[in-house]
């Protein structure tokens, strides 16, 4: 999860542009090319990100500008039967006591989108 992401459950797109380095119109870009890419939207139809969203436009920045894919390339990788587009990166070492935490936290949030679907 990226450092800069907060217990929020859903972040603008100001927002998600400021953590990716990116600029609005790249995002929406990229929602146009890559179906995974479908953030709610708001009764004044404002997007509105999850984490899981967030991390995914990350990895797709990091397929595109660092690893040099073009974007059919990015929608092969991430349409893969043996790789879904969470499974892209690869995790970074981390101490077992921080990875169980984080997985708590991620259900943590799961289990608030859901109630605020409710």
């Amino acid at each position: 999860m990226h450092p800069d992401l907060s217990n929020k459950v859903y972040y603008k797109i100001g927002e998600v542009a400021r953590i990716a380095d990116l600029k609005t119109s790249v995002i929406r870009y990229w929602e146009t090319e890559f179906s995974f890419l479908q953030p709610e939207k708001s009764s004044s139809g404002q997007r509105l990100y999850t984490k899981h969203e967030i991390e995914l436009l990350l990895q797709v920045r990091q397929l595109l500008y660092e690893e040099k894919y073009t974007i059919e390339g990015v929608r092969k990788k991430l349409a893969s039967p043996q790789k879904t587009p969470a499974a892209v990166l690869k995790p970074k070492a981390e101490d077992s006591s921080n990875k169980l935490s984080k997985i708590v936290e991620e259900i943590r949030q799961d289990l608030l989108a859901i109630k605020a679907m409710l």
